[in-house]
């Protein structure tokens, strides 16, 4: 049984145009210090199969402030509640679809 690494697993949703869009308008909505640029950026390169980003190059190029990754003994990918109700929503459709085997 392959053992499935979250990292990419959270890499590969963050760069889904989708997430990519909703992030953008959380973003927009809730950081008066949100780069528009940066997002403009990887707005043009989410979906593509060659393109990947890590929840820590996203925060540092838009200056997010709904997700952040943290490394340590207490490390871990922390997001706000609308943020992470979306990821639960994409990862149970995953799941339901066959996705997790």
């Amino acid at each position: 049984m392959k053992t499935i690494n979250h990292e990419d697993f959270i890499s590969d949703w963050l760069r889904n145009r989708n997430t990519t869009e909703f992030l953008g308008v959380w973003e927009s909505m809730y950081n008066p210090d949100f780069n528009y640029g940066e997002f403009a950026i990887i707005k043009s390169n989410a979906g593509l199969n060659s393109y990947k980003i890590s929840i820590k190059e996203w925060c540092v190029k838009t200056n997010a402030i709904g997700i952040k990754a943290t490394t340590g003994r207490y490390g871990g990918t922390y997001a706000q509640s609308d943020i992470a109700y979306e990821f639960a929503y994409e990862f149970s459709y995953w799941i339901s679809v066959g996705g997790g085997k």
